[in-house]
């Protein structure tokens, strides 16, 4: 899966860093400025901030020097842009980028209107509005305007298209809700709508930890038990919660400390079924209960670090601990966080420059 970074430029205040985890994905956010509703639209590499759902939005773009992006989203936001886009630019998923840094010396921005009517007279009054900005920046005296119409129906099927049918182990099957797929043998079916929330199993991370988790079921014989009390620390969508009860457990906590993300959560789990198996809570985990026979944790690798002692102390004895959302670089920092615990391993599982790590808590 993509992971990108935009600048966003609301309504009213300065940029903000966003991450975005697909090529694209629409959520409507209520009672955000002045009680209006309002959109988040994502696309691959790109996040805006838009007011009001509607079925075509007038897209104007410009690609400006990087002093002047500042200024002309302000000019933009004037003339009655619900969205203003700036610049993209590839990052690490899970680490939070220094909205100051730039990439080069040329941003690309993008500003979208409402009433695509209004053409004529918008890109006159910006032609002007770049006169007088000229004054001051006299590179944008040359700045070429581009003009493009963008339909709902345009983003809401690119989104899907990036997402599609998987078989993981020998019986797990994650499926996207807009997919059909005619279960085979003793396949298990996870249906999904990841929706804001990360999780949809393409990603390296989540891939590695449901075929860890898919792992752990399909080698249990007649002779051993198969996991049952299992927890999912930063659930997201509830992919791995949802994926080890579809595989047979009954007993799972899926926390996460993002009130969307658990209800995201809990709409997925309602999808396949498995509300009786599941309990969804942004309950901290040093506030959960312990004795859990696999805990997966697909966050960040300071974050696993950070929740050692928490995690181990809420393994049971010879529980499986599952670690992801780690770079491959910063396998030594979190495997030496957890070599004073009485754990054995860890094994170790990459893909791509992602890593998995795996524990076992001793007697």
């Amino acid at each position: 899966m993509g992971n990108y970074f935009a600048k966003v430029k609301p309504l009213c205040g300065r940029l903000l860093p966003y991450r975005v985890f697909s090529s694209l994905v629409a959520v409507k956010l209520n009672d955000i400025g002045e009680g209006l509703s309002r959109f988040f639209i994502a696309f691959r590499g790109e996040l805006c901030y838009i007011s009001e759902m509607t079925d075509k939005w007038l897209e104007i773009m410009l690609r400006v020097p990087v002093s002047t992006a500042d200024l002309l989203c302000h000019e933009l936001n004037e003339l009655g842009s619900v969205g203003v886009v700036v610049e993209e630019r590839s990052l690490d998923t899970f680490i939070p980028p220094d909205p100051d840094e730039t990439d080069s010396d040329i941003f690309t921005v993008k500003a979208y209107f409402e009433d695509c009517s209004r053409q004529a007279v918008l890109l006159q009054d910006l032609d002007l509005s770049l006169q007088r900005l000229a004054q001051i920046y006299p590179e944008l005296a040359d700045v070429q305007i581009v003009v493009g119409e963008m339909g709902q129906q345009d983003w809401a099927e690119d989104w899907k298209q990036h997402f599609s049918t998987a078989k993981i182990g020998a019986r797990l099957v994650i499926k996207p809700s807009w997919e059909d797929y005619c279960p085979q043998g003793d396949d298990v079916v996870v249906t999904l709508d990841p929706g804001m929330a990360f999780g949809t199993g393409t990603h390296g991370t989540t891939h590695l930890c449901l075929e860890t988790l898919a792992q752990l079921f399909d080698n249990c014989s007649p002779d051993t038990l198969a996991p049952n009390r299992i927890l999912d620390v930063g659930t997201g969508s509830g992919i791995l919660a949802i994926a080890a009860a579809a595989l047979g457990a009954t007993e799972i906590i899926a926390c996460d400390i993002d009130s969307e993300a658990c209800q995201t959560a809990r709409d997925n789990i309602a999808q396949n079924g498995l509300s009786g198996a599941i309990e969804v809570t942004d309950t901290l985990l040093e506030q959960l209960p312990d004795n859990f026979d696999v805990i997966l944790a697909n966050i960040l690798a300071e974050e696993n670090i950070r929740l050692a002692q928490s995690l181990v102390d809420r393994l049971a004895a010879r529980g499986t601990l599952i670690l992801s959302g780690i770079l491959d670089e910063k396998v030594a920092l979190v495997t030496e966080a957890f070599a004073p615990f009485n754990m054995v391993g860890p094994q170790l599982y990459y893909e791509q420059e992602w890593a998995c790590i795996v524990y076992t808590k001793a007697d």
